[in-house]
């Protein structure tokens, strides 16, 4: 069964008791998407959006908000999710989005690039934590993103875009990704195998 998105982020494990919960965690969750595609860059400007645009999201999407909800309200409730769950969601909504199907012809194989990025301003010298560097699926005929992977500080990507394809169940299409994945062995695979196509 195919949900629409709304409906997908109201199914995020949502930690709060149920007399805490004056705000539904799906309509906020999609308002501060739709404020972050905006241009809003912090929580008050998030607010800002949602006051502004209220009946409309009212209108658009059933909210039912006679005010918008505190920034301070927004904080509290994207602060207590777990990133896992908010993920797993996110694939779902990616791969009902993704009607591409494999197949054996190399021309006609859905293209998935594979690239890992550092995120600015996550490293954390008080907690003694490295910059976190992410890995990211993008279906380039769909102009779609499928999924995000933190690669483990004492790993590296080659691990992480192997765990990846599994999770996505991506087997069967064509990627590309960075040289350091044109390895001769790979972890886990038949030894000195190499990859038939390598892009840097």
């Amino acid at each position: 069964m195919t949900l629409k998105l709304l409906e997908l982020l109201s199914l995020i494990p949502d930690p709060r008791r149920a007399q805490g919960k004056k705000w539904q965690l799906g309509p906020v969750m999609l308002a501060t998407i739709l404020a972050i595609l905006s241009g809003a860059t912090s929580y008050r400007k998030v607010h800002g959006f949602m006051e502004a645009h209220r009946k409309r999201l009212n209108k658009a999407f059933g909210f039912g908000w006679k005010t918008a909800p505190a920034y301070s309200a927004v904080r509290t409730i994207l602060h207590g999710l777990d990133s896992a769950g908010v993920e797993r969601i996110f694939r779902q909504h990616a791969a009902q989005l993704s009607g591409t199907q494999t197949g054996e012809d190399v021309d006609a194989m859905p293209v998935v690039a594979i690239d890992g990025k550092t995120l600015r301003h996550s490293f954390d010298a008080f907690n003694d934590r490295k910059a976190a560097h992410v890995l990211s699926a993008f279906s380039v005929d769909d102009a779609l993103i499928l999924g995000h992977l933190e690669v483990d500080e004492k790993s590296n990507e080659i691990p992480a875009a192997q765990a990846m394809i599994k999770a996505l169940k991506l087997e069967g299409r064509l990627f590309t990704l960075d040289a350091m994945h044109c390895q001769k062995n790979f972890p886990g695979g038949p030894q000195g195998e190499e990859p038939s196509a390598c892009s840097d």
